[in-house]
């Protein structure tokens, strides 16, 4: 799936991809370091932006979000 999303770094699968590594990431450090707001706003950013990429994909081709959505295990089914 990685190798594969390198190729088209433009496409709405591999921002979504970026985004969702980039939110755990952050997820992760908020979580040892839990008053560092700088990155609690960052995250929320990153948040609306993978929101919006999402309902964009879903709206377009139902059929590539529910595949990403099912790699990259995000939501609910």
């Amino acid at each position: 799936v990685k190798e594969e999303k390198e190729e088209n770094r433009g496409s709405v699968e591999f921002q979504v991809f970026s985004f969702t590594n980039k939110i755990r990431r952050l997820a992760s450090h908020l979580e040892l370091h839990k008053k560092v707001f700088s990155s609690e706003r960052g995250i929320r950013r990153l948040l609306g932006k993978h929101r919006r990429l999402l309902a964009y994909l879903a709206k377009k081709n139902r059929v590539r979000y529910k595949k990403l959505i099912g790699q990259l295990n995000i939501r609910e089914q």
